[in-house]
């Protein structure tokens, strides 16, 4: 009878872990659909390398047992392009995207993919959003196959306002943002958070630029410096940002800067050219975690002589594990369905996307660019320097309301 029962007891755990681990063994394919040419390509080429480096670690160790494997494809950065590309990754047979740099390029492409959808039952796709923070995304275009890892301009703002409210020597504040909806976003919600945190401070500049076409940043710095500005605020990134830095540095001016994207490729080496530059960085990570993310770190480091910041990354591929075993599945829309609501473990704890607009919840930090000390020791592009954590914001800090109404698939 023991035996029996034993017998019985074992049939019952190999069956619930053939049915936890229906889809172990799978090949899980991803089109990372980027500019991996043009102005912004030291940026989509290291979140390429990061996607990889990322998806191989996992592919190791996942709840679902699944292989993760991401192929690069190269949009220019043209909102036309990726189009072209997604029709591609969906003729090859993926199922699952990811796209981040630039929400010109993400808010058509979300709703490609979701038309895409409608169109073609059996055949859905998934798109991650790593890094386009528009908040239109989750909100008034928000859809059932879009998932978004980044905290949304609206998050942000929320929290660098928030601790602004703590800095009394910012009294005038200089904007300059690239003119496409990011940068415009920038720009509103700092006006509208200020106005809230600290409605003594006044803003004396309010620039939009193009994106990516400016070679010299001197005469924007000028009128910086004309306005009596004591701290700028921008969201600028990759050779935007850079050539702002560079522009800075050139004409001596040092005033605090408060940035989205200071820690991004080729921009903390030029923050070093200017020495005790005051730079605080809103996002959400800083430059030195440890346990598993350090080693990550370190690994990329030392196999692209790079650094990894774009941990939302790690975040996406640890979710979609969770999810494929939650879901006992890969295909798109089931997972889908079970990443609504789920928590799980993500870089910074405890993260969760929100079922009612798929934005995920996360703390925030903010950052400040500093030398290396024995308690902040990972040296930002072999540098010297590094972004240390100054203040962990909660999640609820940072969670903004959504007007998301989203349609769903029928069950």
């Amino acid at each position: 009878m023991k035996f029996a029962h034993k017998l019985v007891a074992a049939s019952l755990m190999a069956a619930a872990a053939s049915g936890a681990f229906a889809q172990k063994g799978e090949t899980v394919k991803i089109a990372m659909i980027e500019g991996l040419s043009g102005p912004f390509a030291n940026v989509g080429q290291n979140q390429l390398r990061t996607w990889q480096l990322v998806a191989e670690h996992f592919s190791a160790k996942n709840p679902a047992g699944v292989k993760f494997e991401v192929v690069g494809m190269d949009s220019k950065s043209s909102p036309q392009e990726a189009l072209n590309l997604l029709k591609a990754a969906a003729d090859q047979g993926f199922r699952y995207v990811t796209q981040g740099n630039g929400s010109n390029v993400a808010v058509p492409l979300a709703d490609a993919v979701a038309k895409h959808n409608e169109r073609n039952p059996g055949k859905e796709i998934v798109y991650f959003n790593y890094a386009a923070v528009d908040p239109v995304l989750t909100n008034e275009k928000c859809t059932f196959s879009h998932f978004r890892l980044d905290a949304d301009t609206s998050m942000k703002m929320a929290a660098l306002t928030a601790f602004m409210k703590d800095q009394p020597k910012v009294t005038k504040v200089y904007l300059i943002n690239q003119n496409y909806s990011h940068g415009q976003q920038v720009a509103k919600y700092f006006k509208e958070g200020l106005a809230r945190n600290r409605p003594d401070a006044k803003i004396v500049g309010d620039d939009l630029h193009p994106l990516g076409q400016v070679k010299d940043f001197a005469p924007y710095v000028a009128k910086i410096k004309q306005s009596g500005a004591d701290a700028i605020v921008t969201g600028n990134w990759g050779q935007d940002m850079t050539l702002l830095i560079k522009a800075l540095n050139d004409s001596g001016l040092k005033v605090p800067i408060f940035a989205y994207y200071a820690g991004v490729s080729g921009t903390p080496t030029a923050l070093a050219a200017g020495g005790d530059l005051e730079v605080y960085q809103i996002a959400y990570n800083h430059s030195n975690y440890g346990g598993e993310v350090r080693q990550l770190v370190d690994a990329y480091k030392k196999k692209y002589n790079d650094d990894m910041y774009t941990f939302s990354i790690y975040n996406a591929i640890v979710l979609l594990g969770e999810a494929m075993a939650k879901a006992k599945s890969t295909d798109p829309m089931k997972v889908a369905g079970a990443m609504e609501g789920l928590s799980f473990k993500g870089f910074n704890g405890d993260s969760q996307i929100r079922k009612t607009d798929h934005q995920m919840q996360q703390g925030l930090w903010i950052s400040k660019w500093q030398k290396v000390d024995a308690k902040n020791s990972y040296s930002v592009e072999n540098t010297g320097f590094t972004f240390a954590p100054v203040k962990y914001l909660e999640p609820y800090v940072a969670s903004t309301p959504t007007s998301c109404d989203m349609k769903r698939p029928s069950p």
